[in-house]
């Protein structure tokens, strides 16, 4: 089911989508922007999870129940520590996918005034004539949280992409 759902374009659901946003009065607010990021991210998200847990050894969830743990406390002290990595990669792509995100905000903001980023970038580019130092300028300070991201987490991120991917080493 996750599969089918990654295999889903984007424009697919958009009618149906903006029609349940608008139906609880969410158009032109952040929370269509944010609620499907916060729940989930997308089917990859959900599916290199699981395969991050799956790759975990049940022999660890055994020996933490004959040593008399409880299913929490097996989930928060030994399966979330040895997530970590993957937990970090999938919340720098959400990260980025958000950041990123032109469609989203261009089909539920209305207001000028909560336009993101990425809109306010476009609003930069006139009809006939374009101020092509001042976009890049402001394409490149658009990068900076991103950069920083990265450079905080780099060691997990290098960690859940090297571990996710299959290769040993």
């Amino acid at each position: 089911m996750v599969i089918a759902t990654m295999m889903l374009p984007g424009a697919v659901t958009l009618i149906p989508t903006f029609m349940m946003w608008n139906k609880l009065g969410f158009v032109n607010s952040f929370v269509p922007l944010i609620a499907p990021a916060f729940f989930g991210g997308g089917g990859f998200n959900v599916f290199l999870m699981r395969q991050f847990f799956a790759g975990i050894p049940k022999e660890l969830d055994e020996a933490a129940i004959l040593d008399g743990a409880t299913h929490w406390q097996i989930f928060y002290k030994i399966m979330l520590p040895l997530v970590k990595p993957a937990m970090m990669v999938v919340g720098f792509f959400t990260f980025m996918n958000t950041w990123n995100d032109f469609f989203g905000p261009l089909i539920y903001l209305n207001d000028p005034s909560k336009q993101t980023l990425a809109l306010g970038l476009l609003q930069l580019k006139g009809q006939f004539s374009s101020q092509w130092n001042i976009m890049m300028a402001a394409s490149t300070l658009m990068t900076i949280p991103a950069l920083v991201l990265f450079f905080f987490g780099q060691k997990y991120f290098i960690q859940g992409i090297s571990l996710t991917s299959g290769s040993k080493g």
